[in-house]
């Protein structure tokens, strides 16, 4: 699904725009997540993965609408955030 994304990001600025706020948010969600692993207080990281789910869905939204990737695409989150740094 990434390289599918990525591939049409090449000639669709709004697509890059997304992509780079999914990029962000995947990132800093990340970051906390590690920083926080074993600790109780999970609050600001599902703060965190909350605003990365957001606007997650809101780019494969807009990826549907385009066609880029197929209407009945499902994906896992924390899958998707280790490949968004990678991508």
């Amino acid at each position: 699904m990434i390289d599918d994304i990525l591939k049409a990001s090449k000639s669709d600025a709004q697509l890059v725009r997304r992509l780079e706020k999914v990029q962000e948010y995947a990132q800093v969600y990340l970051l906390a997540k590690q920083r926080q692993k074993g600790y109780d207080e999970m609050g600001e990281v599902a703060t965190l993965k909350d605003e990365f789910s957001g606007a997650l869905e809101e780019m494969i939204t807009y990826c549907k609408e385009k066609k880029y990737i197929p209407d009945d695409f499902t994906y896992d989150i924390e899958r998707i955030a280790k490949e968004m740094l990678k991508g």
